[in-house]
């Protein structure tokens, strides 16, 4: 099955549809398809879950962005930085390694132990 994010004028993603691969056999077919289905009002851009398209499976609230070709997360925290490889927001602190589950402490900047 393909997926499509359907884009506001923003480039925020509001809806993720399922097409057929039988009707998706490319990225255009679907987008054909979807706009003979909805009208031509909306934008839409093809995504997937294994990642080996716009390197993120867009989600709802979403923004791609046209210079990365990606779909990237809404930011979590101000302290944290985009990877520009991944296209994913890391915290400016390694998280631990211990096995450990932490949460995110924005004020401290630290990853804080969940007990």
């Amino acid at each position: 099955m393909a997926h499509f994010a359907k884009l506001d004028n923003n480039n925020i993603v509001k809806q993720v549809v399922v097409v057929s691969n039988e009707v998706a056999t490319n990225e255009q077919s679907g987008i054909d398809f979807l706009n003979n289905l909805y009208g031509n009002k909306f934008i839409w851009k093809q995504t997937s879950y294994n990642a080996t398209i716009r390197k993120n499976f867009a989600g709802i609230g979403y923004t791609y962005d046209q210079t990365r070709d990606a779909f990237i997360a809404p930011k979590p925290f101000n302290s944290w930085i985009l990877n520009e490889t991944t296209c994913r927001w890391e915290a400016p602190v390694a998280y631990p390694t211990d096995g450990q589950v932490y949460t995110w402490n924005e004020q401290n900047q630290t990853w804080d132990l969940v007990e």
